[in-house]
C-alpha cells in the first residue's frame, strides 16, 4: 500500500467526519462514525500493509520508539484540512494504529452545548478547572473551546502542555504557547514547574498523570493562575476522591483544605449517538465550587456533593444522570444509549419504565440504521 492510499482512507475520515481510523492486520480499514465501527470496503490489511502504512507518515524518531517500547504517539497536519492524533504500536507481533481526527476549526459554547456559567468561571483570574470523561468523550475538544474563546476574549499569556499538541491555537488576543512532552520538555510536571517562571496568566496541563503533576497543578492554581487540567474519572465527586486518594494518607488533610481553596469547577462529560439524526451530543455533570461545596470537600464529606449538585441548579450545576434524562426526554438520545453512560442504570430504567418507554433491542435497532453517510461502508455497527 503506498501513501497515496493513506492520504485517500485520511480523504475518507475528513469527508465523512469519522472521528478514528483502525488500521490492523486482518481486517480492512475501519473508522469509527457518530460512535460505530464501519469497515471501509477494500482489501483486508496484511504485515507488509500495516508496515507501509506505517513508515508513511510515523517520523523517524516515533519509529525508533515503536522498535524499541513497542508503542509510540504523535500527531501530523493532513494538509489544511485537519490534523491527526497518532497512536501506533505491536500486537502478535505486527503492526497496528489508531488515528484520530482533530479538526481545523474550533468549535464555540453553543455548538458543543456547554454549560452557560462556563463563561463566567473562565473569566476567574486563578483557580483549578478540572474536566474529565472517559477516553474519547471529547475534553480536548472542551478545552479548546474553552481556551478559544479566552483567546479571542482576554488579554492572558497561555501556556499549554499537551501529548501531543492536538489544536493549534493561534495568537490572538492572547498569546499562546504550546509545548509538547517529547519535543518541548520531557514530562508535564517539568513543565507546569518551570511554566512558573514563565509569566502565565493560564495554564493547561493535558493530563493529571501523577501525583507531582496533581501538585504542582494545584500548587499553580494557589499561586494565581488559572490552570485547567485533564483525568480520566466519571463524575464530580468521583474526581475529587481520585486527587487526594493520590496523595499518601498524612497528606490528604492538608489536600482537602487546598482543594477546598483551589478547585472552582470540574465538568465531566460523555459522548452518546443521536437518535434524532446521525452525529453525537454530549451530556454534562457540572460542579461548581460555592462556599457550602468546599466544605464538603474539606471535611472530607465528598459523598453528599451530588445532592449538593442537585440543590445548586441557580449557580448552573447539574448531575450527569439529570441531563442524560433530558437529552432522552427530547428525543435526542435513545433509552438504551442514556443507560449505558449515565451513573445510576437501575433508576434511569425504572423513570424509562415509569414515563411509558421501553428499554430493548428494539428501540436500539429502529434507531440504529444504516443511513450513516460512509460511502462504500458496510455497517458494522458496535454493539
Amino acid at each position: 500500500m503506498s501513501t497515496l492510499q493513506i492520504d485517500r482512507l485520511l480523504d475518507t475520515v475528513v469527508k465523512q467526519g469519522c472521528s478514528d481510523l483502525h488500521l490492523t492486520v486482518g481486517r480492512p480499514p475501519t473508522v469509527r462514525l457518530h460512535g460505530s465501527l464501519r469497515n471501509l470496503q477494500t482489501k483486508t490489511l496484511q504485515s507488509d500493509d500495516m508496515v507501509a502504512l506505517m513508515k508513511s507518515v510515523t517520523p523517524e524518531k516515533n519509529q525508533q520508539e515503536l522498535q524499541e517500547i513497542g508503542s509510540t504517539d504523535f500527531g501530523f497536519a493532513y494538509g489544511d484540512a485537519a490534523r491527526f492524533r497518532v497512536a501506533v504500536f505491536k500486537q502478535r507481533g505486527d503492526v497496528a494504529m489508531v488515528l484520530r481526527l482533530i479538526p481545523n476549526r474550533l468549535l464555540t459554547f453553543d455548538e458543543i452545548g456547554l454549560p452557560k456559567i462556563v463563561k463566567e468561571l473562565i473569566r476567574r483570574p486563578r483557580g483549578l478547572f478540572i474536566v474529565t470523561g472517559p477516553t474519547g468523550s471529547g475534553k480536548t475538544t472542551s478545552l479548546a473551546t474553552m481556551l478559544d474563546y479566552i483567546n479571542q476574549n482576554m488579554d492572558r499569556h497561555m501556556i499549554t502542555t499537551e501529548d501531543p499538541i492536538e489544536y493549534y491555537h493561534y495568537h490572538k488576543k492572547s498569546i499562546v504557547n504550546q509545548r509538547e512532552i517529547g519535543i518541548d520538555v520531557p514530562s508535564f510536571s517539568e513543565s507546569l514547574r518551570r511554566a512558573l517562571r514563565q509569566d502565565p496568566d493560564v495554564i493547561l496541563v493535558g493530563e493529571m498523570r501523577d501525583l507531582e503533576t496533581i501538585e504542582a497543578a494545584i500548587a499553580a492554581a494557589e499561586t494565581g493562575h488559572l490552570v485547567f487540567a485533564t483525568l480520566h474519572t466519571t463524575g464530580a465527586a468521583g474526581t475529587i476522591n481520585r486527587i487526594i486518594d493520590a496523595f499518601p494518607v498524612n497528606q490528604q488533610a492538608q489536600v482537602r483544605v487546598q482543594l477546598s481553596v483551589a478547585l472552582i469547577a470540574v465538568l465531566s462529560q460523555q459522548l452518546l449517538a443521536r437518535s434524532d439524526k446521525p452525529g453525537r451530543v454530549a451530556a454534562y455533570e457540572f460542579l461548581v465550587v460555592t462556599p457550602a461545596i468546599s466544605n464538603l470537600i474539606r471535611e472530607n464529606k465528598t459523598f453528599r456533593i451530588d445532592s449538593a449538585i442537585q440543590t445548586g441548579k441557580k449557580f448552573g450545576m447539574q448531575l450527569l444522570d439529570d441531563h442524560l434524562w433530558t437529552l432522552y426526554s427530547r428525543g435526542l438520545v435513545s433509552a438504551e444509549e442514556m443507560i449505558d453512560k449515565g451513573k445510576d442504570a437501575n433508576e434511569l430504567t425504572q423513570k424509562v419504565h415509569r414515563s411509558g418507554g421501553l428499554v430493548g433491542r428494539s428501540e436500539l435497532d429502529q434507531s440504529g440504521g444504516s443511513e450513516d453517510p460512509v460511502e462504500n461502508a458496510q455497517d458494522k455497527s458496535k454493539t
